[in-house]
C-alpha cells in the first residue's frame, strides 16, 4: 500500500491537467482496499484507471484511488474459448496484446484504447464495432459500504453504450477487482466498421487486425504521453426516426448506423459541420485530425476545456437539434 499527500495529479490522467489531490492511494489487493476505505471512511473518494476518460475540473478534496493489482491468468478452457481473469490495474492495451499473441480473438478490435481493465468494464469501452460488454463474462466487485465481495455476471452489470452499473446513481457502489472475459479459440471477427476490412487480408489473424486497428488509430489520434487528451470527448447520439428522417432531407450526406433503439450518427461528422473542426479555447483546441477529440493544446486549464465543450455542444444544437452528451467524467 502507497499514500501520499498533497500530490500533482499531472501523469494520473492523459489531459495532463496540473490539479492536486489531498491523498493519493494504490493497494495491491482486495484487503489493502478494505483499509483505505475505512481509514478514509469520511473522505470522499475518486477510483481511476489511468485517468483516460476524465477530466480533473480543480483540485481534488479527497483520496483518489488506484489499484496496483496487474496479474492475468486462465481461469477455464473449453473446445473452442478460454477464459481469462485480469485484475483492475493491468494495463488494458498489454492484456490484448498479449491475448493476440496467444491466437485468442475477441479484443483485438480495442486495441491501443488507453486505460485499464477495471475501467474497461465501467466504461464498457467501445472501437471498430466492438465493446467491452461482448466479451465480459463476468466481473468481480467489492462493495463500498460493506467490504463483501460479490461477482456480477454480465447481464448484472446492465452495459449500455459507454454505460454500465458502475456509473450514474450506481457509481461508488462497487470497486471492480477483477473482470474475466471470454476468448474464441477460432477466428472469429468484426471487420466492418471503419476501414479495417479494406486494409487486411481475407483471413487475418488476431495480431494483424491488432496491428491494423493501432495503424488507424494512430493515424487520426493523438498519442497518450505526447499530446493530453482524454480520446473521444462526446458521445455518438442516437435519434429517434423522426429525428433522423427529418435530418436526412437537409443532410442528405449526413453518415449514419442502424441501432436497435434508433440512428447512430457520427458526433464528429456533427460537429465539422457545425464549424466545429477549428474551435479553442485558451490552451485547449479541437484535434485536427479528428473533431470527437478535444486536445490540451499549450498549458490549458480544466475552465479551458469546459469552455470549448459546451461550444461545440452549443454550436451542434444549434444547427442540427442534438444535445451531445459528454464521454469524459467530469471530477
Amino acid at each position: 500500500m502507497q499514500i501520499e499527500e498533497n500530490i500533482s495529479l499531472q501523469r494520473h490522467n492523459t489531459f495532463g491537467m496540473d490539479v492536486r489531490a489531498r491523498y493519493w492511494a494504490e493497494y495491491g489487493s482486495a484487503d489493502e482496499l478494505k483499509e483505505l476505505l475505512s481509514q478514509y471512511a469520511d473522505v470522499q473518494k475518486c477510483f481511476i484507471g489511468q485517468g483516460s476518460n476524465l477530466l480533473f475540473t480543480k483540485d481534488y478534496d479527497g483520496i483518489v484511488l488506484h489499484s496496483s493489482m496487474a496479474r492475468a491468468k486462465a481461469v477455464r478452457e473449453t473446445s473452442d474459448e478460454v477464459y481469462i481473469e485480469a485484475q483492475s490495474g493491468l494495463v488494458m492495451d498489454d492484456l490484448i496484446a498479449q491475448l493476440c499473441d496467444m491466437n485468442l480473438y475477441g479484443m483485438e478490435n480495442l486495441s491501443h484504447i488507453p486505460g485499464e481493465v477495471g475501467a474497461s468494464a465501467v466504461q464498457n469501452v467501445g472501437a471498430y464495432g466492438v465493446e467491452a460488454k461482448d466479451v465480459i463474462s463476468q466481473v468481480d466487485v467489492l462493495e463500498t459500504a460493506t467490504g463483501e465481495i460479490h461477482t456480477l455476471n454480465n447481464q448484472d452489470c446492465k452495459f449500455g453504450y459507454r454505460d454500465s452499473v458502475f456509473k450514474g446513481e450506481q457509481a461508488g457502489k462497487y470497486v471492480v477487482l477483477n473482470v474475466t472475459f471470454r476468448l474464441s479459440k477460432k477466428a472469429v471477427y468484426k471487420l466492418d466498421y471503419g476501414q479495417l476490412r479494406d486494409v487486411l487480408p481475407a483471413a487475418p489473424s488476431a495480431s494483424a487486425i491488432r496491428n491494423a486497428v493501432i495503424a488507424i488509430r494512430q493515424s487520426k489520434l493523438p498519442e497518450v504521453g505526447q499530446t493530453g487528451s482524454a480520446g473521444s470527448f462526446f458521445k455518438n447520439p442516437i435519434v429517434d426516426k423522426a429525428t433522423y428522417e427529418h435530418l436526412r432531407t437537409k443532410y442528405a450526406s449526413m453518415p449514419s448506423y442502424t441501432q436497435a433503439d434508433g440512428y447512430k450518427i457520427p458526433a464528429a461528422w456533427l460537429i465539422e459541420q457545425a464549424g466545429g473542426k477549428s474551435l479553442s479555447m485558451g490552451g485547449a483546441a479541437v484535434y485536427e485530425k479528428q473533431p470527437l477529440v478535444i486536445i490540451n493544446r499549450h498549458n490549458a486549464t480544466p475552465e479551458d476545456v469546459m469552455r470549448l465543450a459546451k461550444m461545440i455542444q452549443d454550436r451542434v444544437e444549434e444547427q442540427f437539434g442534438i444535445n451531445l452528451q459528454r464521454e469524459v467524467i467530469y471530477i
